[in-house]
């Protein structure tokens, strides 16, 4: 058993790996020392030869071959499994795979020691493995290009953008020790980077946008301090504009033409040029007019995507005034230009304007005319004379006038001067009349070609005339007590047709004419449109009648005497006519004994014109009701009684008319048509002969004629039906046993019936058997 004081570690040798004792302890000295702490095993990564002995552990409690040595932890029984092994017998510990440092860069295992019996020969301890770095990673920069922007003429040294990059490998080798810097692309170098932070700078001044806006540069980083593996990125610089190039015109003059008379159009365009950026502040160009326009009708505005100044009129020329305008304008930037920058040497141009001569509108000397005129004005009453003048001073032209809107046709306009008076008396009530106000549309037309129209606005106040008087308003139901402390007085209110200021205020007075009224009541004002009525001292109950006198304050006033009737009556305590003075409040709803007398009459004569015709109505219906046969000798009226109509079916209705059998007279009367009846639908084809119009009775005497012709008319007619025919709804042949139920195929008259029947059912029916049957005693 070996007895060294510690383990041996050394660099192992191929197939000879270090001896280490773990369990080893010194001889005791008077104190018990604890084990020794091994030091840590290093192994490069990437390790080729493998498997690759580590080192060898031993126990000297045991001789060799008889201990039994395991060890465990990651890469052992731990994941990643399978790295390290160890011979049990001998205690040798094999690296099994290549190590990568940048993913596990140690391993911490525990190393046993037991008998052949599975017996603990030593405590467990501990056995750590660290994996020595490789410089096996290149450097990668963090992005693969870098952007960065500086103003043109910058100064040196102006901070610009920074590189950075990492290296997988050990930071704590020259593995991962990086270097920055740029590769040479010829020409002037005008920036720089930091070796160590990867800041880029300007170095000299010289950064011009419009010759270089932008550079490529191509950086590197290496390890190993610039001498190991190495990576490349780019760097996108952008010079940014400033203004350091003054705007200029493309030329000294330009030359136009404007049309005089109008406004907002363009004249033309002034070109220039700027070398900065397009777009910016320092590109945008700004005109102004210095000279030539002291009435500031020119104006120029900047055209956004040619950055051309744009000429146009703001205000209407006049050829007549001026047929040419020499401008002088000048052009900057937006952004004010650098101190440093060289003057422009075109900032300003001339500009002369040519004024065309066009055949301009006439113009109303005074546009909208206001004029007045008295309410009512007769026709053919002046109203105004709208003319108009022709601008073009060289051109001699003839005006016209017309009207172009004048709603109520009230006016006449004289073609050729333009005067303009009414042709009709324009009435107040007018929906036209807006305020007081009437507008009309009047037309200037040249007889230039084109020609050229103006358009002017004629507006007519309508003065008010006072030609109305005031009339009281319609009076609410009321009454005045009979006692002047008792109740609120009678409201009086009036209206005026007139406009202000020729209504309110009114003025009440009681009637001059009568001085007694005064005496007894009183007028107070209570606003500018009523007044109330009281008593002076207690009068008798009944109507009154006062007479008012209505004034108005219009210019010359208008005032109207209007009658007034007033019911006192006797009141209660809450001022309130007593039950008993109803018939007295009735009486003074303001109704004249002449107007009662009036509608009293009125009533009679209606009554005169009613009665006679509701009693020659009453006749008729009397006469109406009588029966349908009347003989000399006796009164049957109410021997037939219509209860109902049971004929052939529906064209026994429509084919025979039964009032022609119940009121003959009144038929003839009337006048109503005895047209043809409508044909069969089951008689044969064709046409059936014409019947010869038969005049309808007029007494009764004439009736059983006409019953007895008309009976047999149908009887003979095929085209119209019987009430006892039978109506043929399906053929079925000939030959049938049975007989029918018809007269019209049975007989071919009346003579094969019998109807002395009829006598044994009463005197009313013998007026019938007298009609049909036998005559009475033939046999």
């Amino acid at each position: 058993m070996d007895r060294s004081l510690g383990p041996s570690v050394g660099s192992p040798g191929p197939g000879k790996p270090s001896i280490l004792n773990p369990w080893h302890r010194p001889p005791a000295l008077g104190r018990v020392r604890r084990a020794w702490v091994i030091p840590p095993i290093s192994v490069s990564e990437n390790h080729k030869r493998l498997p690759y002995p580590l080192v060898q552990i031993k126990s000297d409690k045991q001789p060799l071959g008889s201990v039994i040595y395991s060890i465990q932890g990651p890469g052992v029984d731990e994941e990643p499994r399978g790295v390290f092994s160890i011979d049990r017998l001998t205690g040798k510990v094999f690296l099994n795979t290549a190590l990568d440092r940048e993913r596990t860069d140690r391993f911490r295992l525990r190393a046993f020691a037991l008998d052949l019996g599975g017996s603990a020969l030593e405590d467990p301890t501990d056995l750590e493995i660290v994996v020595v770095d490789q410089n096996d990673n290149r450097p990668a920069f963090l992005q693969e290009a870098f952007t960065g922007r500086v103003l043109e003429g910058a100064a040196p040294g102006t901070f610009v953008t920074r590189a950075e990059a990492t290296d997988a490998d050990d930071p704590e080798t020259d593995n991962a020790a990086l270097r920055f810097s740029i590769l040479p692309q010829g020409g002037a170098q005008l920036f720089s980077i930091d070796e160590l932070t990867g800041e880029i700078r300007t170095v000299q001044v010289g950064l011009d946008r419009e010759v270089v806006a932008v550079y490529n540069l191509t950086l590197q980083v290496a390890d190993m301090s610039g001498d190991g593996l190495t990576a490349t990125a780019s760097a996108i610089i952008s010079v940014d504009d400033i203004n350091d190039n003054a705007p200029e015109f493309a030329r000294d003059e330009f030359s136009m033409e404007a049309p005089e008379a109008v406004s907002g159009v363009d004249v033309g365009r002034l070109e220039v040029e700027d070398r900065d950026l397009p777009g910016s502040p320092n590109w945008v160009a700004r005109f102004s007019i210095l000279g030539g326009d002291p009435d500031g009708q020119f104006a120029i505005r900047t055209d956004p995507k040619t950055n051309e100044g744009v000429l146009s009129v703001v205000k209407p020329l006049d050829f007549e005034s001026r047929e040419l305008y020499q401008l002088t304008v000048s052009v900057q930037n937006e952004a004010p230009l650098q101190a440093a920058a060289p003057r422009a040497q075109r900032g300003q141009a001339r500009v002369t304007v040519h004024v065309r001569d066009i055949n301009e509108a006439p113009m109303f000397q005074e546009n909208p005319l206001r004029t007045s005129l008295a309410e009512g004005a007769p026709p053919g009453t002046p109203v105004a004379t709208f003319s108009a003048q022709d601008p073009d001073m060289q051109q001699l032209q003839r005006l016209s006038y017309s009207k172009d809107y004048d709603p109520e046709d009230w006016l006449q306009v004289d073609g050729a001067t333009g005067r303009v008076q009414t042709q009709r008396v324009l009435s107040p009530a007018s929906p036209f009349l807006k305020d007081g106000w009437y507008r009309a549309i009047i037309l200037a037309l040249d007889d230039a070609s084109p020609p050229a129209t103006a358009t002017g606005t004629l507006s007519v106040e309508i003065l008010e005339v006072n030609d109305h008087a005031p009339v009281l308003a319609p009076p609410p139901p009321g009454s005045l007590c009979s006692e002047p402390h008792q109740g609120p007085g009678l409201l009086l209110g009036a209206t005026d047709e007139d406009l202000p200021p020729h209504g309110a205020p009114f003025h009440f007075q009681l009637s001059p004419r009568l001085p007694e009224l005064g005496r007894n009541w009183s007028l107070s004002s209570v606003n500018v449109s009523h007044a109330r009525l009281r008593l002076r001292h207690q009068l008798p109950e009944g109507l009154h009648r006062l007479s008012l006198l209505l004034r108005d304050s219009g210019q010359p006033p208008q005032q109207r005497e209007q009658p007034l009737n007033v019911t006192v009556c006797r009141c209660g305590q809450d001022g309130a006519c007593l039950p008993g003075a109803a018939a007295l409040r009735a009486g003074g709803a303001g109704v004249s004994l002449g107007a009662l007398v009036i509608i009293l009459a009125s009533a009679l004569l209606l009554l005169l014109l009613v009665l006679p015709v509701a009693l020659r109505a009453r006749m008729r219906r009397r006469s109406r009701g009588k029966g349908l046969l009347l003989g000399p000798q006796d009164d049957l009226r109410d021997n037939i009684l219509n209860y109902d109509e049971q004929g052939g079916g529906e064209e026994d209705q429509d084919a025979y008319d039964i009032a022609q059998l119940r009121h003959p007279a009144e038929l003839s009367v009337r006048g109503v048509p005895l047209g043809r009846p409508p044909l069969r639908r089951d008689a044969p084809y064709g046409r059936a002969h014409p019947q010869a119009s038969r005049a309808v009775p007029t007494s009764p005497a004439d009736i059983a004629d006409f019953i007895h012709d008309g009976l047999e008319a149908a009887d003979s007619d095929p085209s119209v039906p019987p009430y006892d025919t039978a109506l043929i709804y399906d053929y079925e042949g000939d030959g049938s046993v049975a007989g029918t139920l018809s007269s019209i195929l049975s007989s071919l008259g009346d003579q094969d019936q019998d109807y002395d029947y009829l006598r044994d059912w009463g005197p009313r029916f013998a007026r019938l058997a007298d009609m049909y049957g036998h005559p009475w005693g033939s046999d």
